[in-house]
């Protein structure tokens, strides 16, 4: 099994602050580094909810916590939380619920699924690959003003519209479909290096973020959480992308504040619509767990309470 390290283990345990008998959901469940951490603070009658859609992370879900009558895991993308949670009958009752986004070192380094510039593989980058489009069908069908749209929205690439046009005009003398293939076409059209990243770092970002919809499932999950929760249950993002990290803010500070009325209305009382208090500011691993694990560099991690 891969190795993973789960990035700000330590400051997400204490904004969780996991209760003995607790109800909690960890909606990214990965290779299941951060859930192991918190049934280590769970007692017998807690209960732990772990949802995934890549079959990976079932195959690890059976072998590490199948002996553990607390742990249920559900192969299901996290925008189906409240579907899940109404099935278990917590709604409203929950402790804790994590996200931890974007893609896992493990898929990075399974060239076979198709995330990874560095090493080879067919061109595919589906959480799950057995549902969706590949990125290398997503490719062969998209215009070109849609693919610059995509590079610079999603990766924020420099060179969006000299990438966009070179996959393109590959894609007419034969299909697009392993990563060396793209990671070639677009070291060919980036005219400047930013130092020490690849050059096709951020157009694989975007076109995997596309692919996978994943902010659309990001702002599908979000609301789906704050109602799962008790009063006082916790919420946990760990992002690790701007455009991810800017929705959650807005998010919370939304949720914090309520809801927004005209200057000089009579209102009496605290704004209507306030569901979250946010806990602490935001938290960035320390130099220690980035030099032990390089991929935390970017993780970035919010905390909310859900108020009554």
């Amino acid at each position: 099994m891969d190795t993973h390290l789960p990035v700000l283990l330590a400051e997400t345990l204490e904004g969780l602050n996991p209760r003995l008998d607790g109800l909690y959901v960890d909606a990214t469940f990965g290779r299941g580094g951060h859930a192991a951490a918190i049934l280590e603070r769970l007692g017998p009658s807690a209960r732990l909810l772990a949802l995934d859609r890549d079959p990976d992370a079932a195959r690890c879900a059976a072998e590490r916590f199948s002996s553990d009558p607390r742990v249920t895991f559900m192969p299901v993308a996290f925008s189906r939380l409240a579907e899940v949670i109404a099935k278990q009958g917590w709604a409203g009752r929950v402790d804790g619920i994590l996200l931890d986004l974007g893609v896992s070192s493990p898929q990075l380094n399974d060239s076979e699924r198709g995330f990874s510039f560095r090493q080879n593989g067919p061109l595919d980058m589906r959480m799950n690959p057995a549902t969706g489009v590949s990125a290398a069908d997503w490719l062969s069908r998209i215009s070109e003003a849609a693919l610059d749209r995509v590079l610079v929205e999603l990766g924020e690439e420099r060179f969006h519209r000299r990438v966009a046009h070179a996959i393109i005009a590959a894609r007419q003398q034969g299909p697009v479909t392993t990563t060396a293939q793209l990671a070639a076409l677009i070291a060919a059209a980036v005219p400047t290096r930013e130092p020490g990243q690849h050059p096709a770092t951020r157009a694989f970002q975007a076109i995997r973020i596309a692919v996978n919809d994943e902010l659309g499932e990001l702002a599908a999950v979000l609301p789906q959480a704050v109602m799962a929760l008790r009063a006082g249950g916790r919420l946990a993002v760990i992002s690790f992308h701007s455009l991810e990290d800017r929705m959650v803010k807005r998010f919370m500070r939304e949720q914090a504040h309520g809801q927004e009325l005209p200057p000089g209305l009579p209102v009496m009382g605290a704004p209507q619509g306030m569901t979250l208090r946010l806990i602490g500011r935001l938290i960035r691993p320390g130099s220690a767990e980035i030099a032990a694990n390089p991929r935390a560099r970017s993780a970035l991690l919010r905390i909310a309470e859900r108020l009554a």
